[in-house]
């Protein structure tokens, strides 16, 4: 579930383009259909991409065996590894040599714009119409959704994939760079969980001084992170101490529906001269700059960590009571905000039909499929009745209602990478209760968010997943790269050695320089186009 944010790879697909120079039962009640008599009745070509846990064959995944059985459509895969998918799936799309469609598709909103001008994917428009009767539901119930899938041309060329977890600030996306604090250090040195941005640099402090693991060495590090402008394991959190505070793509939204940048305000300035201090004591980790995720989650096992940020600490410390999640600290003027991501459980390019496919009937159906909501359940998280293996789900035929299964010390990540299928789906909030079970795992966080963070969540808006074209993907694409790249270089210049007062002058008049205010132009535009839809 963490957010991607690569704009250079926005046009990965098309220089690549450019280089080549190429344009019943229970199991029958848990799918809700009625397979075709006779085994399959027609078969298509995908290409899809799968983890290394997963079957090389994706039919020989319960789930898709279960499709097979409902739609008799027999699918002939071209799967590949994750670490390889893009590569091939580019180098089938430049070279012209096209399945049927693309399931799990992975293409960002330039690719499907680029791949949809020059005629290499189709529109879907009449097939969802007409012939995709679950799909056209989910899109019936919650409106929004249509608007986001199509493309500015007014047509739809690709599947999404939906997974509403809680509403508006209540939302699992709402905060990404959860600060965990070791509560066995506060209890160990006598300290109460830190309220202010000044009682946190005192507990930081203690932790490196006072040797609150007890092992007569000054191995702990008080505070870690990931130097990445807002990322899930950024400091990035602690800005909103400040004021309007910093999310991963610097994209504020005020009340008024003005959007603004994250890095050329007041606070902003504010919270890189609290982080100032804070290195001058020696309360950053000397890595911050230089460790990767697995450098992170390294020490992260070795409980070294005074204060850290994730999305989950069960992914670094592990699933135990050394840490909490730190509730959002009052900075020196007294307020406190906890700053919205710009995140959802969205992704707009999951599958593509090309222009080879020369059966759409069988491609509808088969894809419609997908968004019944006892199969969207499935293929997100995996599946039940599977006795190879650990199963996700148990399905209770007499509620037609499928239940999450104790993980029992399994990593979700792991059980859901072996049985689980990804693609389009749907997941709406009224499913939970209905048709599923909540993920315990979600349901902790949701929890968590709802009773620490969301009540000092002052945002009334977040910056939804506009729909860009062409042209205004290349100036955002542009502008960024170099945007971005400077605004994180000055912010950790500035954190070691405190000159942005003397600086900051120069420093606004480079991001306009670098094109600030035509993005922000832009995104005010593609935020007015959504509001009117």
């Amino acid at each position: 579930m963490k957010h991607v944010k690569k704009t250079a790879a926005i046009i990965s697909l098309s220089a690549f383009m450019v280089v080549t120079g190429c344009s019943g039962n229970s199991q029958d009640n848990a799918n809700n259909g009625t397979a075709d008599s006779g085994g399959a009745s027609s078969t298509l070509h995908f290409m899809t991409q799968s983890t290394v846990l997963a079957p090389a064959d994706p039919n020989d995944k319960l789930v898709f065996k279960r499709m097979e059985e409902k739609t008799g459509i027999h699918i002939e895969w071209k799967n590949y590894t994750n670490d390889i998918f893009a590569e091939k799936r580019n180098l089938a799309l430049a070279t012209g040599d096209l399945p049927d469609a693309i399931f799990d598709a992975g293409l960002s909103d330039y690719d499907l714009l680029k791949l949809a001008k020059d005629g290499t994917i189709i529109a879907l428009d009449d097939m969802i119409e007409n012939q995709m009767p679950n799909f056209k539901k989910v899109l019936e119930q919650v409106p929004q959704y249509k608007a986001m899938i199509t493309a500015p041309d007014g047509h739809i060329y690709s599947l999404p994939w939906i997974e509403e977890l809680g509403a508006g600030k209540e939302s699992i996306h709402s905060v990404n760079n959860i600060p965990w604090i070791n509560v066995e250090w506060l209890k160990k040195l006598d300290l109460k969980m830190p309220a202010t941005t000044e009682e946190l640099k005192q507990v930081l402090i203690a932790f490196k001084t006072q040797d609150p693991n007890g092992n007569g060495k000054a191995d702990e590090i008080p505070m870690s992170f990931i130097n990445s402008n807002g990322g899930g394991e950024d400091l990035g959190f602690l800005f909103g101490s400040f004021g309007e505070g910093l999310n991963w793509d610097m994209t504020l939204v005020g009340v008024d529906g003005k959007v603004s940048f994250a890095a050329n305000n007041d606070s902003f300035k504010e919270g890189v001269k609290y982080f100032n201090q804070l290195y001058k004591e020696g309360l950053i980790d000397v890595e911050y700059m230089t460790q990767d995720w697995n450098t992170y989650i390294a020490k992260g096992k070795e409980n070294i960590y005074g204060l850290y940020f994730t999305w989950d600490k069960a992914n670094v410390t592990g699933m135990n009571d050394i840490y909490e999640p730190m509730p959002a600290l009052a900075g020196p003027g007294g307020s406190k905000n906890v700053t919205r991501t710009n995140g959802m459980g969205f992704d707009r390019g999951r599958m593509v039909v090309t222009k080879e496919n020369k059966n759409l009937e069988a491609t509808a159906k088969w894809m419609d499929q997908l968004y019944d909501p006892l199969q969207s359940v499935q293929n997100n998280w995996g599946t039940y009745g599977d006795d190879t293996q650990q199963n996700i789900f148990e399905f209770d035929e007499a509620a037609q209602m499928l239940k999450h299964l104790p993980l029992e010390g399994t990593a979700p990540a792991e059980l859901r990478g072996k049985t689980s299928v990804g693609g389009p789906l749907a997941i709406l909030d009224s499913y939970y209760g209905n048709v599923t079970t909540m993920p315990d795992d979600a349901a902790w966080r949701l929890d968590i968010l709802k009773n620490v963070y969301v009540p000092d969540m002052k945002a009334e808006n977040i910056y939804p997943r506009v729909f860009f074209s062409l042209e205004e993907l290349d100036r955002i694409s542009a502008i960024e790269t170099d945007l971005f790249a400077y605004v994180l270089r000055m912010r950790t210049e500035w954190i070691e050695n405190g000159k942005i007062d003397a600086q900051w002058d120069e420093y606004l008049k480079e991001l306009d320089r670098l094109g600030l205010q035509e993005w922000l132009q832009i995104k005010q535009s593609g935020y007015d186009r959504n509001a009117s839809n």
